[in-house]
Order: C-alpha cells, then sequence, then structure tokens
C-alpha cells in the first residue's frame, strides 16, 4: 500500500473533507442531483487575448494560393467548417443550405450563401467582398459553376475540402463535370498543420485555461458523484474562466475503455478517475488527460500508472526533428509492450494510437501513429497520450500536447509528476 504521506498529499489535493463525506450541501446522491456551484473567485483568463488578426488570414490565402499553383489547383472549396474559418475568420453554421467561400489559384475568396442570409454574411467578411446569393428555387450548384467561370475557370481541379458533406460534392459534380473534384488536403492540410507562432499562443493559452479549470475542478469531486456530475463541474470551471470547454470522466472499470461508456458508477474510494478533455481560445483547442486515484491507491494501479508516465516519455524523446512521426507511436508502444501487454492494439494494452495533431480541431492532421512517415518539422503539434488499458478493471491515460520547434519538441502542459500528483508544476 502507498504511505500515510502521499494518502495526504491527495487528500488536500481534492480539498478539506472531500475524500471522506458521502454527499454535501452541493450533491444528493439518492436524486443524483448537482446544484449549481460558483466559481466566482476566478478570473477571466480571456481577458485582452486577441484572435488571430486580418492580416495573417491573407498570408494564408496566399500561402494557399502558392500551394495551388505547385500542385495544379484552380480552386478550393470550402463549405462551413474549420477550414472556412482558417482562412477567412468567419465562422458559419451548416445546414441544408449551401454556404461556402470560394478561393481560387489567382483573385480573391468569393462567398456563396442564400440569398436571404446575405446581409448577414457581408456582416462577418474580415477578408474578401464578394457574396453570391441564390434564390430558395435556384440550383446553388449552378451558382458555384457560373462563379467559376467569373474566376476564369472552366476546366481542371477543383480542391473540396474533407470535411464538406457528400449532397454537396455530389451537387457540384453533377452541373460541372468538367471540373475535376480532388481532395483540397494538399492545400488545406499543409497550411494547417505548420502553425504560426500566434497559433502556437492561443494553443498555449488554451492549454493554461484547461490546466487552471482541473485543478478547480478536483476540488469539488465527492464520494457517490457519477462521471456527468464531475464533468458538469469542469464545463462550470471553465465557463468562469471565459471560455467554452469540458473534462469527460471516466471512474474506475470504466477507465478501462478508452472514450467511456454508458454507464456511470458512483465514485468510491480507491477508483481510478480519468479526465480528458480540453477548451477553445479564439477557436484554438486543447486537449489533456490526467489519471489519479481517488483516495489510497494499490500497487497494482500505481505500477500501471508509472508504465504509462514511462510510455508518454518515451514518446516524447521519440518526437525528434526530421524523424518520421510514426516513431513517437513506435516507442510509446514499445514500452507498454515490454512490460507484457500487448502487443500491438491487443488488450491488456495501448488499443489505439499514441497521438492526434491538434490545432482549430481537437482532432486533426499529424496523427502519431504507425505508417504516417511524414518528418517532424517546427510547427508541428500533437498529443501523446498512449493508454494502458486492463478490460475489467481500469485503465491509465496521461495526455499532454506538444509543439516542434526549432531544438525539438516542447510540452504545452508538463507532464504529471506521480499517481498522487496529477497536475505537477503546471
Amino acid at each position: 500500500m502507498n504511505s500515510r504521506r502521499k494518502f495526504l498529499k491527495l487528500s488536500t489535493l481534492f480539498g478539506a473533507g472531500g475524500l471522506v463525506t458521502a454527499c454535501s450541501d452541493n450533491f444528493n446522491v439518492k436524486t443524483n442531483e448537482l446544484k449549481p456551484r460558483k466559481f466566482d473567485h476566478l478570473p477571466n483568463m480571456m481577458d485582452g487575448i486577441a484572435a488571430i488578426s486580418v492580416d495573417e488570414h491573407n498570408e494564408r490565402i496566399a500561402l494557399a494560393q502558392e500551394l495551388m499553383t505547385q500542385n495544379g489547383f484552380e480552386a478550393i472549396y470550402l463549405e462551413a467548417t474549420s477550414n472556412l474559418w482558417y482562412y477567412t475568420g468567419m465562422r458559419w453554421g451548416q445546414s441544408e443550405r449551401m454556404a461556402a467561400a470560394i478561393i481560387p489559384r489567382k483573385g480573391e475568396v468569393a462567398y456563396i450563401c442564400p440569398m436571404f442570409e446575405v446581409g448577414r454574411l457581408q456582416e462577418r467578411i474580415i477578408v474578401g467582398k464578394t457574396v453570391r446569393g441564390w434564390e430558395e428555387h435556384e440550383s446553388p450548384y449552378d451558382l458555384v459553376v457560373a462563379m467559376l467561370k467569373d474566376m476564369g475557370i472552366e476546366k481542371g481541379q477543383l480542391g473540396i475540402g474533407e470535411e464538406t458533406r457528400f449532397f454537396l460534392v455530389d451537387g457540384i459534380r453533377k452541373a460541372a463535370p468538367h471540373i475535376d473534384l480532388v481532395s483540397a488536403d494538399p492545400i488545406t492540410a499543409e497550411c494547417r498543420i505548420i502553425k504560426s507562432l500566434r497559433e502556437l499562443e492561443l494553443m498555449q493559452h488554451a492549454s493554461d485555461i484547461t490546466m487552471a479549470a482541473y485543478k478547480e475542478t478536483v476540488k469539488h469531486i465527492e464520494l457517490g458523484m457519477r462521471g456527468s456530475d464531475i464533468n458538469d463541474l469542469s464545463r462550470q470551471a471553465h465557463a468562469a474562466l471565459g471560455v467554452s470547454g469540458s473534462l469527460g470522466t471516466m471512474l474506475g472499470v470504466v477507465s478501462s475503455s478508452p472514450h467511456g461508456s454508458i454507464v456511470e458508477p458512483l465514485l468510491e474510494e480507491g477508483m481510478i478517475v480519468l479526465m480528458d478533455g480540453g477548451c477553445n481560445v479564439h477557436n484554438y483547442a486543447s486537449d489533456i488527460s490526467r489519471t489519479f486515484v481517488f483516495g489510497n491507491h494499490t500497487a497494482e494501479q500505481e505500477e500501471v500508472w508509472n508504465l504509462e508516465k514511462a510510455a508518454q516519455a518515451a514518446g516524447f524523446a521519440a518526437a525528434q526533428l526530421g524523424a518520421p512521426q510514426e516513431n513517437v507511436d513506435i516507442a510509446a508502444r514499445k514500452v507498454i509492450t515490454d512490460a507484457g501487454y500487448g502487443p500491438g492494439y491487443k488488450t491488456p494494452g495501448l488499443p489505439h494510437r499514441t497521438g492526434h495533431g491538434i490545432g482549430l480541431d481537437m482532432h486533426e492532421w499529424g496523427n502519431a501513429v504507425l505508417g504516417n512517415k511524414r518528418p517532424l518539422e517546427p510547427g508541428m503539434c500533437f498529443s501523446i497520450e498512449p493508454t494502458v488499458s486492463i478490460p475489467g478493471k481500469f485503465g491509465v491515460r496521461l495526455e499532454d500536447c506538444c509543439y516542434m520547434s526549432a531544438e525539438g519538441p516542447v510540452w504545452f502542459t508538463n507532464p504529471s509528476v506521480a499517481i498522487d500528483d496529477p497536475f505537477g508544476d503546471n
């Protein structure tokens, strides 16, 4: 068993009385009712945080046009996804009606939307000025063809953003059989996978906020709570800090499934608590996981936790400039396999890739997975999060994201120190 010193250390982390109180003024175990908590003492960490500048959006469009020339594209079509915001600075909700932007190889970006939405879209434009509208009885696909013709494009390759919905692609293809519709990844992915200094700053701030939300949330964890109750607390903490964010929480045996279960056990002393989530700062994401034990931990829990920490450290050490990104997965997985788990994706062991790219989307290009031969270079950002999953018992995941600098990998958040010290010197 662990020492009394460690028990007291984690008791302090959760706050006075948090370990031994089955219910409190804020939680009713019988009804599973979580009353609203106040986090008014927390500062708004978004004060004074500026978004990406118009100049940087224009620079992104210029780079996209350069890549279009290199790759033989005439234009790219961007539906209302993160790609639209990346280039134009505009957020727009998806519906059954087409709303999109077209960036030509030469010339300015142009927008298309329903005619009755033109005024609302114009209010949001910070890059470009042309907006074309279609009436409800008209074909937006024919209008796309007309817009391309106005740009001097009647044949060649039109890149389609990877998250564009099929019915839109199908409609454009039928209206423009003379246009070759291809993936825009050689443009969009290549632009987005390398982050600018300002993007890194926003991601760092998102990570700082989520870490602050973690520290505040765990102070209020109590016996008898469900994972969803703890997640609700984390939403309130993030909101008080000025952002939208949450920390999905898996308790006990549920933590052995990397993304949880519909089953929600009540928190008991000695249970594994696995939390995973983040927030967005001016659309840039954080993603952090922490695993600890509520109360005393067993020798087995600590052994597995230490193995997970060693695997994460090995992945980080393998993230070297010029090395293929798959090396991160290979190194982390080897630590777990050498300890007798696996092999490969088998459980008990590591059932998923070691990491994913991160930026505007919490999961985007740049996965730390076997087969990804792309060399690591400055500006790439990704998570390192090998899980040790033991079905029927528990799982441990430690996730921190890093970016590649000119000198090598740099953590956005410092990794956990020990099973009873999940936040270390963050």
